[in-house]
């Protein structure tokens, strides 16, 4: 779906023109291109493939094993087209912010915000993608413990793969496992200054994805095969008033699913060529959109209406093949390993607005190394002690992650293209940009009434009885 003509007249050569030494609030927060000052080597720009890469990994996180669920409440037909449809808003959002930007001359987020809606907007955004990454990496960070380490709920314990395969030792412990983790992964790839150096690590991240629905999609067809497969449910289930409104309960699943917005920018601004950055945006997205629809459609074929919330833990079960087990532990270790390389990609962003947050004043992020070290060393530290230490933190960004990221998502784009600074928007895009305002409000009133009722209905069973 586009929503006008974005023309980058002479963007290329007006972002070669910038002095970065020279402070700007609407500057990227990272230089295009080094000077010889900065002390590390000149940097071309990036790559078609390395940029379409980053920005699928920043899309494709843990939402993909919620999306099975969904195929489960509204059906194949409704819930395949449903993924799709969001795949064509989430484009058009992303146009809107790239042609206000460009009209406004403005080469990050928060210059974009700050440009319409003044310091206070600009603010508001950066707030947001604290909000959202921080909870996005926590939770990646407990969902990788869980895997690896095991866990434990309602006093029923689920074992890890680590625990599985050698038993149980202090070594495969959670906290030592994430630890090491920490150190020896997410560390080293948050060291780097530019996003386009996390290309090979996001290709192989997007690969571990391809390596879940390969197996997803193997399962499914020996299955089918041997006639154990009933005929999936096409279309919802509606009964009862109640069965209706459950189908409203899978909207904030598929409003999240494509959210990337918040590195759109840093992407665009290390390419080559800035024109290439609408096929990088449609060429993700239809990526990840043939990632979702596959991973939906046999993950809902394979397991039917016993298809979890988190289809993950439908793989810790007897599937009812050859080598169950050893399938089993490899769809949990490679999505494992899939979170740890998205982790780099969604912790850029959250550097660079942490920075322009405290520090809007002061010279590019990239140039100052004592900075870079401060911001990354107190981030991880923060989100390692969060993952490890408040056993409460996933219930809070329940609440807080899906109302950020719909912000961030729909809201901003749409409030940037109702406030029109340049006079650019037209009818038509004013009216869109009414109906993402609309069905974010609204997936933010769903999401935090289910959270809201899922934590009382667990706290009302998990009470103390007489």
């Amino acid at each position: 779906m586009t929503i006008g003509d974005i023309t980058p007249k002479r963007e290329r050569k007006s972002r070669k023109s910038k002095n970065v030494d020279v402070v700007d609030e609407k500057a990227p927060l990272l230089p295009k291109r080094q000077d010889e000052d900065a002390g590390y080597d000149e940097f071309n720009g990036a790559s078609f493939t390395g940029a379409v890469f980053n920005l699928s990994t920043t899309i494709v996180g843990a939402g993909i094993m919620a999306l099975p669920a969904t195929m489960k409440v509204l059906g194949l037909v409704l819930g395949i087209a449903m993924i799709i449809f969001m795949a064509f808003l989430t484009d058009a959002s992303i146009e809107f912010l790239l042609r206000f930007s460009r009209a406004g001359r403005t080469t990050s987020y928060g210059g974009l915000m700050g440009d319409a809606f003044g310091k206070y907007g600009r603010i508001f955004l950066q707030i947001c993608v604290l909000v959202n990454n921080i909870g996005v990496l926590i939770v990646y960070m407990i969902i990788i413990g869980d895997v690896l380490s095991g866990t434990s709920s309602s006093g029923v314990h689920h074992a890890g793969v680590l625990e599985g395969w050698f038993g149980e030792h202090w070594w495969n412990g959670r906290t030592f496992v994430l630890l090491v983790t920490t150190l020896g992964i997410f560390s080293p790839l948050a060291c780097f200054k530019r996003i386009d150096s996390l290309r090979y690590t996001s290709a192989l991240s997007v690969a571990l994805a391809v390596i879940f629905l390969v197996i997803t999609v193997g399962i499914a067809i020996v299955k089918l095969i041997s006639g154990t497969i009933s005929m999936p449910r096409l279309l919802p289930d509606v009964t009862d008033l109640t069965s209706f409104w459950k189908l409203f309960t899978v909207v904030p699943v598929l409003v999240t699913a494509y959210i990337c917005h918040y590195n759109v920018h840093s992407i665009d601004n290390e390419l080559k060529d800035s024109a290439q950055i609408r096929p990088v945006v449609r060429t993700a997205l239809a990526l990840c959109s043939t990632v979702y629809i596959m991973t939906s459609l046999f993950g809902f074929l394979l397991f039917g209406d016993a298809t979890l919330d988190d289809v993950l833990a439908n793989f810790d079960t007897d599937l009812g093949i050859p080598y169950s087990s050893l399938l089993n532990d490899a769809v949990r270790v490679s999505y494992a390993a899939h979170l740890m390389l998205v982790f780099p990609i969604v912790f850029y962003p959250l550097r660079l607005n942490i920075d322009g947050l405290f520090f809007p004043s002061a010279r590019p992020l990239a140039l100052s190394n004592m900075r870079f070290a401060f911001i990354t060393t107190g981030l991880i530290t923060i989100i390692f002690l969060g993952a490890n230490v408040i056993p409460s933190i996933w219930d809070a960004f329940q609440f807080t992650g899906a109302t950020a990221a719909v912000c961030l998502g729909f809201i901003f784009p749409a409030a940037v293209t109702l406030r029109d600074r340049h006079s650019i928007a037209t009818k038509k895009d004013k009216i869109l940009a009414v109906f993402m305002i609309v069905l974010a409000v609204f997936s933010n009133l769903v999401a935090v009434y289910s959270d809201a009722y899922a934590l009382f209905k667990k706290n009302s069973v998990s009470g103390p009885r007489a």
